[in-house]
């Protein structure tokens, strides 16, 4: 099932003016089609794969797939019209008639599979390209807008994933249309998630959860961050929701370092874990902090006022509340209670799926979003001192029609070991 919502991304459209968006991510490719989008997406150039979504959503979407992805695309998608685009791979696709070709030809196998590919559709004088070849997408693109009547309109496009060269490219086979970057655009329609990337997502940070107590359990004098690091992988490996894992990654560090090395546990130490696991790709962002004996002066300090911030900004995260309202009431709070020169760029962020665990939009003094029901996002108020070493506090939560529901379960406090 695609997660994008046609409904949505009508709206988004009508407001930006546009009759249509031009996905060109792989990650875009997914999240619009269901299908992965293949190997040919390795280098991240644009043009090997692409999804048209019209802004009627009475009218069909038309994909540009791989061929070598064809059968898995046409099993996995909702989207009928799919056109293909031959990447570097040779290959070829039979049925029993084929089959019979290959099988009962008088002539050498390799001549018989000639007519195999005849039959599939391969003109004279074929060749594949060194990897693929996107001005056949753009084509494709172009002869689906001429059949949909959109031919000379405006059309967004995903433009975070061209690079200049190839926008000239695209450009020129698209010419007549006029391309406007739509990278906002499709940010705005992918930060409200769907029931199942919400289930993802809550079954993520679940699984996560599961590794933190593990790695809470395993701290002890002597232990290297390392051994963490190895026991949270062997947690959530052996959890019983472990096999719908499609990844996962960690930030652990212990003691003065905050940003890893592998020291080894010592009395007084800090512990800070920052860890997600990713289901279909979705990411979960969770955040704990542990010492290890009592707590120093300091440690509790600094960790409190944290803790003010977040509760502050916590009270906050709910529908049509600005996010820029949440950063400025938890950086005032996290000043006020001690820490009066604290500054920071943003105090969360969205949570999906993408090339890394932080997604626009983000808790920060400039942004121009309001919260709305559906968005899930990473809430955090971290410190960082070299010489002293990391604490976070930090949940992954989803905006609700009336406020906000944490999805954590485990507490939030400075735990001692």
């Amino acid at each position: 099932m695609a997660y994008l919502n046609r409904a949505r991304a009508q709206a988004l459209m009508s407001e930006a003016r546009l009759d249509g968006l031009i996905l060109l991510s792989p990650e875009s490719f997914y999240y619009a089609t269901a299908a992965a989008a293949g190997v040919a997406t390795i280098w991240r150039r644009a043009g090997a794969v692409a999804v048209l979504v019209p802004a009627d959503s009475n009218v069909a979407e038309m994909a540009v797939a791989s061929d070598l992805f064809m059968p898995q695309f046409r099993l996995n998608s909702h989207i009928d019209d799919v056109r293909e685009s031959p990447i570097w791979v040779e290959t070829a696709t039979i049925d029993h008639a084929s089959e019979a070709i290959l099988e009962g030809s008088s002539v050498q196998v390799g001549h018989a599979l000639n007519s195999v590919w005849e039959k599939n559709g391969r003109e004279a004088g074929f060749n594949r390209p060194t990897t693929f070849n996107p001005q056949i997408c753009y084509s494709h693109i172009k002869d689906a807008l001429a059949e949909r009547g959109l031919a000379n309109v405006r059309i967004g496009f995903e433009a975070s994933a061209v690079s200049v060269a190839e926008f000239s490219l695209m450009e020129s086979v698209l010419s007549g249309v006029d391309l406007v970057d739509a990278s906002e655009v499709i940010a705005q329609l992918k930060m409200v998630k769907s029931q199942k990337e919400i289930a993802n997502l809550r079954q993520a940070v679940s699984v996560a959860e599961e590794g933190i107590t593990a790695v809470r359990e395993a701290i002890d004098l002597g232990v290297t961050r390392s051994e963490l690091a190895a026991c949270w992988n062997t947690a959530i490996g052996q959890s019983h929701h472990g096999s719908s894992l499609s990844g996962s990654w960690e930030y652990i560090s212990v003691g003065t370092d905050p940003w890893g090395g592998d020291a080894t546990v010592q009395a007084g130490d800090l512990v800070k874990v920052d860890v997600g696991c990713l289901v279909d790709g979705y990411t979960s962002d969770t955040g704990r902090t542990f010492v290890v004996g009592a707590a120093s002066r300091a440690q509790a300090q600094l960790y409190d006022a944290l803790s003010a911030g977040f509760e502050a900004g916590a009270s906050l995260l709910k529908p049509g509340i600005a996010l820029s309202e949440v950063h400025a009431a938890t950086l005032a709070a996290i000043r006020a209670a001690g820490i009066p020169g604290y500054t920071r760029g943003h105090f969360g962020h969205g949570l999906g799926a993408g090339m890394g665990s932080e997604q626009w939009p983000f808790i920060a003094a400039d942004s121009p979003v309001t919260f709305e029901p559906g968005m899930v996002m990473a809430f955090e108020c971290p410190l960082y001192i070299n010489g002293f070493g990391g604490m976070i506090v930090e949940n992954q939560l989803l905006i609700t029609d009336s406020g906000h529901e944490m999805m954590n379960s485990l507490s939030l406090q400075l735990v001692e070991i």
